[in-house]
């Protein structure tokens, strides 16, 4: 049988493909339980093969160690299925096997081959999107969806999220104005897509717009903050720093209890979101309360050290932030294990997450000047290992504030000069500029 875009699946159940496009609506809007639906399809026909894709791929989007183990269940099935499954499917497998395998390049490859005979898989492409987000690849966050776009119309199911995605590779590449539009015309297709609205509310970080950013975001709440929305801490986030940036700390530290932070987690992805907040603040000498140990405490476990730089750097920030030197050396030592192994995160860690991390862990130290030392050579490298450019501008941050701290004043106003030609009317950096002045 075909979805409703026309790919070929290996099923002729219609349940499966009911069950199968109510389970992707739940992915593409993140409102829900992807998981829970798609194992209730799976329940029913337990041979249904891109159900067990789907779970799969859904795991990987988590970008977490603690995924490997259900991706590895998934696929034990999928090859004891393999006899029934299509090319398409089995690009799927290569692709989740590469993943499980630490060949994160090489997934995100098999995923473009993948793509270009089969543009309109919706599935692909989402996962394919994430992946060049883990891996900060601004180019292909948009490319990808260019290659993929004219093979779909308004009229598909799932149109909207194309543009959605098209819209933060946009953003990402520095071409604003036309990622505003393209996320408002998501958007006017379907209003809870709320990966469209993070795009434009990227816009908004990325242009210094921080009230008409709050605007945005409060007028547009009921499709993005419903209590079942998995994203929607993220876009919390970044109402937050729109707050934070016009020196409204306590309406920052409120949004962090109610909306990025409202529970105990160990998930990585909101996991680092409330990091990311603390830090700012911890930059500016703010208080927070007993937040930074709730926090450290979920990261002791040490489970995830070593296999993604992006959140090795994220915990070190808590470690930091709260003295927890055994556990901070105990992370470095994974670290720098993790840098002499081949595969996508070993260079990830070399290359980039290495250095950053031993920033963090200085400037924790308060060694000011070896922070700057630290992440000098690296802060225009560190798209390697993922996120965006408003995630990555807490390493900018991090380094303004020790050249502040270190007395380096000629090299602090020259950082601060380059912030405001970016956004020179963004409160944040003109208080830097008094700082830097002083």
């Amino acid at each position: 049988m075909d979805d409703p875009r026309g790919v070929p699946v290996s099923t002729d159940d219609p349940n499966n493909l009911e069950m199968f496009e109510a389970a992707l609506r739940t992915l593409n809007t993140y409102n829900g339980d992807a998981v829970a639906l798609i194992d209730a399809a799976l329940d029913a026909d337990p041979g249904f093969v891109m159900g067990h894709v789907f779970r799969a791929q859904v795991h990987v989007t988590l970008w977490e160690k603690s995924a490997v183990a259900e991706v590895e269940v998934s696929l034990a099935r999928l090859r004891d299925l393999d006899y029934r499954s299509n090319d398409r499917e089995r690009r799927h497998v290569r692709a989740l096997e590469q993943w499980a395998a630490g060949d994160w390049d090489g997934m995100r490859g098999e995923l473009d081959r993948l793509l270009a005979e089969h543009p309109r898989d919706l599935l692909a492409l989402q996962i394919g999107h994430l992946a060049d987000f883990f891996h900060g690849d601004r180019d292909n966050l948009r490319g990808r969806v260019f290659r993929a776009l004219p093979s779909w119309s308004r009229e598909d199911t799932g149109y909207s999220f194309v543009l959605g995605m098209l819209a933060f590779g946009q953003e990402e590449c520095g071409s604003y104005a036309e990622a505003e539009e393209t996320g408002r015309q998501a958007l006017a297709l379907d209003p809870d897509d709320c990966w469209a609205h993070h795009a434009v509310a990227h816009v908004m970080e990325m242009e210094g717009r921080q009230s008409e950013g709050i605007a945005f975001m409060e007028e547009r709440r009921e499709h993005w903050a419903q209590a079942d929305n998995a994203f929607a801490y993220h876009n919390w986030w970044h109402t937050a720093l729109y707050h934070l940036d016009q020196g409204r700390a306590d309406r920052a530290l409120e949004i962090y209890d109610h909306g990025i932070h409202t529970e105990p987690s160990e998930f990585q992805v909101t996991m680092l979101d409330a990091v990311a907040l603390l830090w700012r603040l911890h930059l500016q000498g703010l208080e927070v309360g007993d937040r930074w140990d709730e926090l450290a405490s979920a990261y002791d476990g040490g489970v995830e050290d070593g296999f993604y730089a992006f959140n090795d750097m994220h915990a070190m920030m808590a470690y930091a932030a709260t003295g927890r030197a055994a556990r901070a050396a105990k992370l470095l030592a994974a670290m720098e294990a993790r840098a002499g192994e081949g595969g996508t995160g070993g260079a990830m860690t070399r290359s980039v997450g290495l250095p950053i991390t031993l920033a963090v862990e200085a400037f924790g130290r308060e060694r000011y000047a070896e922070t700057v030392d630290l992440l000098m050579p690296v802060r225009y490298r560190a798209a390697i290992f993922g996120g965006s450019h408003a995630q990555r501008d807490i390493v900018h941050r991090t380094l303004i504030e020790a050249a502040l701290r270190a007395g380096n004043g000629p090299l602090a106003r020259a950082l601060v000069n380059e912030r405001l030609a970016l956004r020179p009317d963004c409160p944040f950096n003109r208080q830097l500029r008094e700082r830097a002045a002083a």
